[in-house]
């Protein structure tokens, strides 16, 4: 038996909710509304628990079209998701104090952004990308050669020296240990410079064709691209490549990260018990009631029957591994994590380092002021995000984190 409570009004599909128990906020209901009103939304669209206002779309909605593709539900982090290594190591494999090995990921692997301009050099990017990067690259560069004839703008972009990095806001690599001690490796990430730039131009570019008609438009960032325009698929194409790039980019920054592990626990150890890399950020097409159609996930996670997935709490919280029920009310969807209850700029005007450091008292991390907006009291409860979709997925590991790197 399905748990969603249906939102509709005269002049939209219906709103499936997955969302018993978890705060939805008013804005974010009449987000759902808006982009249920659009004339080629097939059947329904499906809402995660971790659901929360976002750029034109809604974060944690599952949107499915017919003829018609919206640039800015995808959004500009194109492909953003996450991966998981189950590792045979185990808690007491670990040194007792954490430090070391969140180091050695820091230098693996590039995170975070230098703001100034006055430097050439961007801490978020490789001066020089070793060699395993020119391997990933490689089965890029075809693609993005395509890209670039069409579309020459995309070649000023960060793309080969982004590859393998983290980046900033809540993208993370983290040491997790499941119920049974043993130590996973997870970390969130997706296209880049190079999946921003994508995102951003042809979000412009369907608001520019639409120039007309965005007057017609409940919000501007619901402009669209009929299926058959020249437009439509161009940006198909280019969302295919910059999604591929970011699965991409999560393997070859795990590889980097195994290796800085590696070098800190001397004890040899397997990486490829289990293994998960999947999107919450992207479109591509499917067959759901027996129809072929668009399906956005924006900010959630396909879950087909058997399907693996993640859904990761906030920093300091519980991370699920999860396999899919295929429910085909949400398209075969579940949430992508907890879903923020406030914004960035609420969360650090809330709360202080103190309380950063308290919440994340277990595990090994930045404690500073630049990361208070992740902290978990920002985001929704795990536990009832969890509970409230126990129809669409069923919890395979449950993992709690012991270092946390942020970019």
């Amino acid at each position: 038996m399905s748990k969603y409570q249906v939102l509709k009004n005269e002049q939209c599909n219906p709103i499936k909710m997955w969302t018993e128990g978890v705060p939805v906020e008013e804005d974010a209901k009449q987000q759902l509304l808006n982009t249920a009103s659009m004339p080629f939304i097939f059947s329904h669209i499906a809402v995660m628990p971790d659901v929360h206002l976002g750029k034109g779309s809604t974060i944690g909605s599952v949107i499915p079209t017919k003829n018609a593709i919206i640039p800015a539900a995808v959004g500009v982090d194109i492909g953003c998701g996450m991966m998981a290594v189950r590792t045979s190591l185990t808690a007491n494999d670990l040194p007792d104090h954490l430090y070391a090995i969140r180091s050695a990921i820091e230098q693996a692997v590039p995170h975070g952004r230098t703001v100034s301009r006055n430097t050439k050099r961007d801490k978020g990017s490789w001066q020089q990308p070793p060699q395993l990067i020119d391997q990933y690259w490689a089965q890029l560069l075809p693609g993005f050669e395509k890209l670039t004839q069409k579309h020459p703008r995309f070649k000023n972009t960060n793309h080969y020296k982004h590859l393998g990095t983290l980046g900033t806001g809540n993208h993370f690599i983290e040491l997790c240990l499941d119920e049974n001690d043993q130590v996973w490796v997870m970390l969130h990430s997706g296209s880049r410079g190079v999946g921003n730039a994508i995102g951003s131009y042809f979000i412009e570019l369907a608001q520019k064709d639409m120039e007309g008609h965005l007057g017609n438009l409940p919000d501007k960032n619901l402009a669209y691209f009929p299926e058959g325009s020249e437009h439509f698929d161009d940006y198909f194409e280019a969302v295919g490549w910059a999604q591929e790039y970011a699965r991409l980019n999560r393997e070859a920054m795990m590889n980097h990260v195994l290796l800085a592990i590696k070098s800190v626990i001397t004890k040899p150890f397997k990486t490829d018990l289990e293994a998960v890399n999947c999107h919450h950020n992207y479109v591509q097409k499917e067959t759901h009631f027996s129809e072929e159609i668009l399906v956005t996930r924006k900010g959630a996670v396909s879950a087909q029957k058997g399907q693996l997935g993640i859904i990761p709490g906030s920093m300091g919280a519980k991370s699920y591994i999860v396999r899919g029920l295929g429910n085909e009310q949400s398209f075969c969807s579940c949430s992508h994590g907890a879903g923020r209850v406030m914004s960035r700029t609420a969360a650090k005007k809330r709360f202080t380092v103190a309380d950063q450091i308290e919440a994340t008292a277990h595990v090994e991390c930045r404690k500073d002021a630049a990361v208070i907006d992740e902290i978990p009291m920002a985001y929704k409860d795990i536990d009832a995000v969890m509970a409230a979709q126990d129809d669409l997925v069923e919890i395979v590991h449950q993992l709690r984190q012991v270092v946390c790197v942020k970019g």
